[in-house]
């Protein structure tokens, strides 16, 4: 197989490859066999970035928080191998994981006790990358960025980052650490797919000024965009559209009889340039150069052959051009043209 391509980190001297593998399934979507075994095939096809987060699995309760990290770690030192050096490992706090009301937010509190916890459990000294996992209005932008800033001098993270943050509040966050003088985010996490190009407003324009690393997520739609999903079917069980906790989350933001009308226009593009619906959609995510690499995610390790394949895929103007015109609409607030 084709080694995936290395990319440069934002404006830092980063370097990590073009496609990462995100693992919210690993702990209730998949056993720890299943999850290692993705584990092993991206790590075989050449991803070298692993995004986890101290809330996974998707769809758990706060009882099962930080059950992911706990299996990413145990691979990593699968068979007595210690693999750490191998990848950059990135991870996130702000969501709830535990019964105490510190247990999740922003605060220096809730920071510092999550990011020595997914150490922890990560079975490593530190992350490369340290974020935000979602915005907390209640904690003051000095206290977060303050907190981020101590968490990379200790040495328990090489950088810091944020996701899902509105444009303006992370232009504000950036602002602080400036004139604080302290280490400021590098990157941020957003959605970002076919059936979701909202971003492409405010935020990716945003990260170009700043110089800020966009690890896209949910680059399939939660799967609709793999095709496998029928209009006015039930969602399957086991997926993410009926997975414990999210399960109505994503079936808020996915199913809809536009979504599927759309991702059928978008199938007979595919069927006609050749190519798998999976891997054309995250060839379009890549195609954008404001995207550093795209987040993979996999209930089963052959799942990721068609999504890595979009790194071995050339996606031509026209046919960019022609899944940009049939999915305009959910860029949504556009000004008429």
């Amino acid at each position: 197989m084709t080694q995936i391509p290395s990319v440069r980190f934002g404006s830092t001297g980063l370097k990590v490859s073009c496609l990462a593998l995100g693992t919210m399934t690993f702990g209730l979507q998949t056993d720890e066999a299943t999850s290692h075994a993705i584990l092993d095939k991206a790590a075989d096809g050449g991803i070298n970035f692993i995004d986890t987060a101290n809330v996974y699995p998707l769809g758990g309760t706060p009882e099962t928080a930080g059950r992911t990290e706990e299996i990413i770690g145990r691979w990593l030192r699968k068979s007595g191998k210690n693999r750490r050096g191998e990848f950059i490992l990135a991870t996130k706090a702000g969501g709830r994981n535990g019964l105490q009301p510190w247990d999740a937010g922003a605060s220096r509190k809730h920071l510092l006790d999550a990011v020595d916890a997914s150490l922890e459990r990560l079975q490593t000294d530190y992350v490369d990358l340290y974020q935000l996992h979602h915005d907390d209005r209640e904690t003051p932008l000095d206290e977060l960025v303050e907190a981020l800033d101590t968490i990379v001098r200790s040495g328990r993270a090489r950088y810091v980052g944020v996701s899902n943050l509105l444009s303006y509040r992370l232009a504000r966050a950036i602002g602080r650490a400036e004139v604080k003088r302290l280490v400021r985010p590098v990157s941020v996490q957003p959605r970002y797919s076919l059936l979701f190009r909202e971003i492409e407003r405010e935020l990716l324009p945003l990260a170009h000024e700043e110089g800020l690393a966009v690890i896209s997520y949910n680059p399939l739609a939660g799967g609709l965009l793999t095709g496998k999903y029928r209009p006015g079917s039930a969602p399957e069980a086991n997926t993410r559209f009926t997975l414990g906790t999210a399960g109505n989350m994503y079936q808020d933001r996915y199913w809809h009889e536009n979504y599927f009308a759309t991702v059928g226009e978008i199938q007979r593009l595919a069927d006609e340039a050749g190519v798998g619906l999976a891997t054309l959609a995250v060839a379009w995510t890549m195609a954008n150069p404001l995207v550093t690499a795209p987040l993979l995610g996999a209930s089963k390790p052959e799942q990721l052959e068609s999504t890595m394949a979009a790194a071995r895929y050339s996606l031509s103007a026209e046919l960019k051009q022609r899944l940009d015109e049939i999915t305009a609409e959910y860029r949504k607030g556009d000004a008429p043209r």
